[in-house]
């Protein structure tokens, strides 16, 4: 069975679509078979995995009103070695027509229910605010990686996001619950940054994953060229990093 993760965090600027391809390029590179949903209309995730999201007929948009299964609509980003779901300009017009739909928050879901044996990790790159596509992402998932800088702006929007996944998990999918909190731009030489950081693991536990991701320049370039960092320059500090927290996921994974 495939576990299905959402990559959210309702603050903007996280680097949420930045660790959703790193870790589908880290994760192909393993040899683990990935699908990248992109959930956000930008399809920011669609463009940094290669893939031209103007030339798509079929996309995310037609999975959420069933117009189109997702082994019709997904796309392969043969550089990077996993299947991708993608999404552009049409997505932000869901918005309006699913909340007039029956079972608006599940369409995800069960549209993933069709193609669970194909895949053995399924990572959804959700849009910074909650709305009806976040809310689809979070029904759909097993549970939610957190990227976040350590700082303290940060730590309000985490509040924010775990009091969401509460409610979600209460009312709308009992299995969603926190997979873990990634620390990501990091800079161990910024006291401020050590400080939170400290607070999160005294806080969250085993919740804070062990693998942290530096602040790296070549991480910013890749998406320039169409491509995750992993495979634009595998030997960049923060592409080992990404391909550290793959091999810790995947340890991870039976337990979780």
């Amino acid at each position: 069975m495939a576990k299905i993760f959402c990559i959210a965090n309702q603050k903007g600027g996280v680097g949420k679509t930045t660790t959703s391809v790193n870790l589908a390029a880290g994760l192909a590179k393993l040899g683990q078979r990935v699908l990248l949903v992109d959930l956000d209309p930008q399809g920011n995730a669609t463009m940094g995995s290669g893939i031209d999201k103007r030339q798509q007929v079929l996309s995310v948009y037609d999975v959420l009103l069933e117009s189109a299964s997702v082994n019709e609509a997904v796309v392969l980003a043969d550089k990077c070695g996993y299947h991708v779901l993608c999404a552009n300009r049409e997505l932000a017009g869901a918005e309006v027509e699913l909340v007039q739909l029956e079972r608006r928050d599940q369409r995800l879901k069960n549209a993933m229910a069709l193609v669970d044996g194909q895949y053995d990790f399924v990572l959804i790159d959700c849009p910074p605010s909650l709305s009806m596509l976040t809310l689809n992402g979070l029904c759909a998932a097993h549970g939610v990686i957190v990227p976040m800088q350590c700082e303290y702006f940060a730590l309000e929007g985490l509040t924010d996001l775990v009091n969401t996944i509460k409610q979600v998990h209460a009312n709308m999918n009992r299995d969603l619950k926190i997979i873990g909190l990634l620390r990501v731009m990091f800079d161990p030489r910024i006291t401020l940054q050590m400080q939170v950081s400290d607070q999160l693991k005294a806080h969250f536990g085993d919740k804070v994953f062990d693998s942290v991701i530096p602040r790296n320049v070549r991480l910013a370039e890749a998406p320039s060229y169409g491509l995750p960092g992993v495979v634009f320059d595998a030997a960049a500090r923060g592409s080992q990093a990404y391909v550290e927290f793959a091999q810790e996921l995947v340890r991870r994974a039976p337990t979780l």
